[in-house]
């Protein structure tokens, strides 16, 4: 039986994230995927599709509905993918639910402001200018190490490279 991966979307939703479909072809024939859109599991306005108001959403309720959700949805073991946004929602989840076995997060650079660390395996992804990532002693701190992809920015996950470089590390983790 395969294991289970959630995918989390970014702070976009599916309505702009053809990108994920990179990562879904390297990582379909490994795990039972489920990709969830950000913007729906913390029940989002989208009317007014713009990133402030999205981002306003998200820390006014909308990551703890998103969690809330999840918490609902999900009641097995599983391993989860998380784009910005979906990181620190993954994160809030993995905190509460004791069948998150590992937590891949890619530019989550909410997760600076989190104090408490979820007893589970963490891999987090940053590009290396991207300029609201967490600091080194935040990093010492959780006890984490990070992966910083030199010269990349906040959406690095958008590229086919990375995608296919991130998917075949969770699948030699997992698998391994």
């Amino acid at each position: 039986m395969k294991p289970k991966l959630i995918i989390l979307s970014d702070l976009w939703g599916k309505k702009k994230s053809d990108w994920i479909d990179y990562y879904i072809k390297e990582l379909q024939d490994h795990f039972v995927l489920q990709y969830y859109d950000c913007c729906e599991l913390g029940r989002l306005d989208t009317s007014t599709y713009t990133e402030k108001n999205l981002h306003k959403q998200f820390i006014n309720g909308g990551i703890d509905r998103a969690v809330q959700n999840l918490l609902a949805f999900e009641k097995g073991k599983i391993h989860i993918l998380a784009f910005s946004v979906g990181g620190v929602i993954g994160w809030k989840l993995a905190i509460k639910n004791q069948n998150v076995l590992s937590l891949y997060a890619v530019s989550s650079t909410r997760l600076r402001y989190e104090t408490n660390k979820p007893n589970t395996k963490i891999k987090l992804y940053f590009g290396e200018n991207d300029i609201y990532s967490p600091k080194n002693e935040w990093y010492d701190l959780m006890g984490i190490d990070t992966n910083i992809e030199k010269g990349k920015e906040h959406q690095l996950y958008i590229e086919p490279q990375f995608a296919i470089h991130a998917s075949n590390s969770i699948i030699n983790d997992i698998h391994h």
